[in-house]
């Protein structure tokens, strides 16, 4: 998820609909046999990152306004960050 300005929750969500919704439409054309599994493995793997990084964020943005602190200070963290959390 690339970011170049501050996002407010409205855009952390909307971004993460629209992921989900890309998710959809790429296993609905993956049963159809319309996308080849290696191309459609990497796209999957590029939304899950995406959405990890969305999803982490909107954590944070609310973490910090729970606080008292503003949001809008948050910022997009690298794939490589996100992606190293334990769960």
């Amino acid at each position: 998820m690339a970011a170049d300005g501050p996002l407010d929750e409205r855009d952390v969500l909307a971004r993460i609909d629209e992921y989900v919704g890309e998710e959809q439409r790429l296993r609905e054309r993956y049963r159809r046999d319309e996308l080849g599994r290696e191309e459609e493995h990497r796209r999957l793997e590029a939304l899950e990152v995406a959405l990890d990084q969305c999803w982490d964020l909107l954590r944070r943005r609310r973490a910090r306004l729970e606080a008292g602190g503003d949001p809008g200070g948050e910022r997009v963290r690298p794939p490589d960050e996100v992606e190293g959390y334990l769960q």
